[in-house]
Order: C-alpha cells, then sequence, then structure tokens
C-alpha cells in the first residue's frame, strides 16, 4: 500500500496559496466554463481576508480548486492546510489557524470534549447507502468473518478519529466493548504498516486506504453504513470567523464555492482521480478506486445528523473515551441555509 498520502503534518501545516482573484484557471480538457461563486463587489471588504482551509488527507480540493477556477474571482485569498487526519485539523481550527475543513463524525467530539472554539457548519452527506467512506478490515487469509470474531484480537485505528467510532459502534453491535478487544492506537501511516506486516488483527480506517487494501485482497467484515454507522461527515469552521459578521458571510461563500468543487468533481470523476492521485502520490487507479467508494453532496447540518452524532458522542463518554459529555446542539451553527443541497446548486 502507498504511504505517501499518510504524511504527517500535524506538527507543521504545509500552507500554499491555492486561490486569489487571479490564480486559478479554468479548467482544462473538460469543455466547461470555470465555476463561479456570489458575494463579490457588493462586499468591497472582503479583499481584506485570508481564508484557510483544511485538507484532511489529500482529498483534491486544492487541485480541484485550480482545476474548476472555483475561487477565480474570488474577492478575497485562499490558502489550503494538509493534514494526516481530522483530530489535529479540529484542533487547529478552534485556535483558530483554520477556517474551514472537513472532518469525519468523532474529531469534532472529541474536540469539544476538550476545547471549543469551532462548530459543525455542514454536512458531507454520503448518497448512497451502501458505500461507506470507512470499513474495519482484515488480511484476505485471516480466520476472523464476523465482528464477534474480533474478542481478543488486535485492532488498529487513529484515535480519536471517525474509524474509531466505527470501531466503538460495530463493537457494540455485537455486545462487544473496548475492553473485549486490544485497540492500538495507531496513525494511518503507522496503521497501514502494522496492518501490512500482521502486526494488527484487524483495521478500522476510511479510503483511500480502505479501498486499497480491499482491492489488494483484504476483506471487509464491517461497513461505516447504518445501522451500525451514519454515513457522514462534517465541515468544521473556527468561531473566531463565525462569529464576525463580516468574516462569516464571506466563508460561506467560500463553503459554497467548496460545494460546487466537489458536486462538479463528483460528475467529472476522471478529472477527480487525477487531481487526488497528484496531491497524494497514490496511483491513479487508486485513486479512481477512491472516488468511486464514496459519493456525496454537502447541505446544511440535518436534525437527524444531531442526533447521530450525539449517539455517537454518548457511545465515546460510555466506553471511557471521553471524560466529559459533548451536547452536539450546542457544537453546530449552521453556516448554510437549511434547505441548501450542492447537488442543486449551479
Amino acid at each position: 500500500m502507498p504511504t505517501r498520502i499518510f504524511r504527517l503534518t500535524a506538527a507543521a501545516l504545509l500552507l500554499t496559496v491555492a486561490a486569489t482573484a487571479t490564480a486559478c484557471g479554468a479548467p482544462t480538457g473538460s469543455g466547461d466554463a470555470p465555476l463561479s461563486g456570489s458575494g463579490g463587489a457588493e462586499h468591497p471588504e472582503w479583499s481584506q481576508y485570508t481564508f484557510t482551509l483544511g485538507d484532511n488527507g489529500g482529498d483534491g480540493s486544492e487541485e480541484l480548486a485550480r482545476v474548476t477556477g472555483a475561487f477565480d474571482g474570488a474577492p478575497y485569498k485562499v490558502k489550503f492546510a494538509r493534514f494526516d487526519y481530522g483530530p489535529p485539523l479540529v484542533q487547529a481550527t478552534a485556535t483558530g489557524d483554520i477556517d474551514l475543513g472537513y472532518v469525519g463524525t468523532v474529531p469534532p467530539i472529541t474536540g469539544a470534549a476538550k476545547q471549543f472554539g469551532f462548530k459543525i457548519v455542514a454536512t458531507q452527506h454520503g448518497v448512497d447507502r451502501t458505500k461507506a467512506a470507512e470499513n474495519i478490515i482484515v488480511p484476505k487469509d485471516s480466520p476472523i468473518r464476523t465482528l464477534a470474531d474480533l474478542k481478543g484480537k488486535k485492532i488498529a485505528i487513529p484515535q480519536g478519529s471517525s474509524a474509531h467510532g466505527l470501531a466503538l459502534l460495530a463493537l457494540k453491535s455485537v455486545g462487544l466493548t473496548p475492553k473485549d478487544v486490544e485497540l492500538v492506537y495507531l496513525s494511518p501511516a503507522a496503521g497501514a504498516t502494522a496492518f501490512n506486516t500482521g502486526k494488527v488483527d484487524a483495521w478500522s480506517i476510511w479510503n483511500p486506504p480502505s479501498a486499497i487494501a480491499v482491492r489488494n485482497g483484504a476483506r471487509i467484515i464491517a461497513k461505516g453504513l447504518p445501522p451500525i454507522d451514519q454515513v457522514n461527515n462534517y465541515y468544521v469552521a473556527t468561531e473566531k470567523s463565525l462569529n464576525d459578521p463580516g468574516r462569516r458571510a464571506a466563508l460561506a461563500d467560500v463553503l459554497t464555492r467548496v460545494a460546487r468543487i466537489f458536486t462538479w468533481a463528483q460528475q467529472h470523476p476522471d478529472e477527480y482521480a487525477k487531481a487526488i492521485a497528484k496531491e497524494t502520490g497514490v496511483s491513479l487507479e487508486d485513486a479512481r478506486t477512491t472516488v468511486d467508494a464514496y459519493s456525496f453532496k454537502i447541505t446544511a447540518v440535518q436534525p437527524e445528523d444531531i442526533q447521530a452524532e450525539q449517539a455517537l458522542s454518548d457511545a465515546f463518554f460510555e466506553a471511557g473515551e471521553i471524560t466529559k459529555k459533548v451536547d452536539v446542539t450546542q457544537l453546530t451553527d449552521n453556516l448554510l441555509p437549511a434547505d441548501f443541497d450542492s447537488a442543486k446548486v449551479s
């Protein structure tokens, strides 16, 4: 399994200017016009703003911004900062180093249990409820066939991540607790090594590594799908921007453009795969596997999303993985209109 995608960047953010008012070009080879945004001339104060967007593990967003021209003409500047996974991205958002970024289901919960300074502002909804963004996998020759077979086994997980949540919920679904297994907290890179060398019996992990491992022979014993888990990711934003009326309005425009980027990307899967491959170093074939494994749309946070997050938060508290309860309703601040649906945004 390629490991370049898993470069640890929690210690130092890799910031690059992804777009300015004139930096992005039109899509190449697609025949499409550049994507557009709103809020230009009527907000001259936006020219003073620079927003840093958190890229979770190389999702192609920076390259897609360039290819689509989504920020062409934007009256603010945008930079990208790449993170290995969600917890450090949430921490950076809480401190105001990141204005907006997307993470899995768990990082907002574990982040809120330690500190605030950020809010969940939108949902990335999986549109195909048969396809999961993450799975629990075992090696192809493993005798483990069911979740119950995990009792007494070693499971690699990135601590505080959505894959951590999947592991807890999956164990709970068959009457097991973390005490019935050995949870081995490893970064995605270390988890890949441990899984491939047989040092752990199973791995709870998201795509691309899950999709790549399965293509190479690994077996899925639990998918991150209902009724075990929700099929969502979330966008988080710093309160430093949310609490400033001018920056908040501009940040809503940023998020709308991000929604357009990913709507376009899923309509052009080959270009989407090229963007992921360029950013991460994985093969084009592996990148396309990732694209095909999970399709989504961006919406405002819905009541059912809050309920699902609350159930997950309660499960973490009951398992002793967080030391205080988190009220998800207090953690949510929709940045988009209630009826926003990226699949319908032109």
